[in-house]
């Protein structure tokens, strides 16, 4: 009666999950070509946009064969060789992340400039195409190239909207699309208060430039301390791999297991490290 009654319960629970997966809550899984918008979207955003997702890919492969069989010739143990196989794998996310985060860091302290020589061309009498095919040559450093395409494309077919959204996509960045759109819109609609929300914008950015300069350097220590809390753990282990007492250790199931839930461990205690030191960023709600 007790088997009969688990099988029951089993088949009930089974049941229950098939019912709630196939209904509107269900988790969702996510398609190929989201995953490889998202990367799309995060190589913009580091500036890299002569990579493709397709590239990264081979590259995380690539690096992470490599470690591997670095590792697996120096220690001879599989296990540690196919975890440092991963690290080697997210190597390039890794990199591409923290150019993304250093561009927007850079690009944060350059918008009030460009907003400024915005208003200064249309005080000055300028076009909207103008003033922002203008900033090609007088604009910040890091910003004159998607503006220059944006002057190249204008001239070629002289559709704005068409060029703003390649100009949005060039850029990558939140500010960079509240100031297209709030082009748009002064070009659709019309009205005499641009040059007037540009100066108001501009205050404003300098504004979160300056707080948001200040609290990343107090809280920098928060996600230095967490790499090097992740990093020591594995360091030590390669250390220690050169040892035959440990190679054999962690070759056995007992070693396994330990790697992968020290690894999970780092893993967790890392993001979490992160998130308690991460300030909250702008997210590209018009793009």
């Amino acid at each position: 009666m007790t088997v009969s009654g688990g099988l029951l319960g089993l088949l009930l629970g089974v049941g229950l999950l098939l019912i709630w997966r196939s209904g509107p809550r269900a988790p969702q899984r996510r398609p190929a070509a989201e995953r490889s918008g998202r990367r799309r979207q995060l190589l913009a955003e580091a500036g890299l946009t002569g990579i493709n997702p397709a590239q990264l890919a081979a590259l995380q492969v690539a690096l992470g064969l490599a470690a591997l069989v670095v590792v697996l010739l120096t220690t001879g143990t599989v296990t540690i060789s196919l975890a440092f196989g991963l690290f080697g794998a997210a190597v390039p996310v890794v990199l591409v992340r923290r150019l993304a985060t250093k561009r927007r860091s850079d690009l944060r302290e350059v918008w009030p400039e460009v907003v400024d020589n915005l208003a200064s061309a249309v005080r000055a009498g300028l076009s909207l195409p103008e003033a922002l095919s203008a900033l090609a040559t007088r604009g910040p450093e890091v910003l004159r190239a998607p503006f220059a395409r944006f002057a190249a494309e204008h001239r070629s077919t002289g559709r704005f909207s068409t060029c703003l959204d390649r100009l949005k996509d060039d850029l990558a960045d939140p500010v960079g699309d509240r100031i297209v759109e709030t082009l748009r819109v002064a070009r659709e609609v019309g009205g005499s208060d641009l040059g007037r929300v540009l100066r108001t914008l501009a205050t404003f950015l300098r504004e979160d430039a300056r707080a948001r300069a200040e609290l990343e350097t107090r809280q920098g220590w928060v996600v230095s301390a967490a790499r090097l809390a992740v990093a020591a753990p594995w360091v030590v282990l390669l250390l220690l791999a050169t040892q035959q007492t440990t190679l054999s250790a962690y070759d056995s199931p007992v070693g396994t297991a330990i790697l992968v839930v020290g690894g999970a461990v780092c893993l967790v205690a890392y993001r979490l490290m992160l998130r308690i030191g991460k300030l909250p960023q702008d997210i590209r709600v018009l793009r």
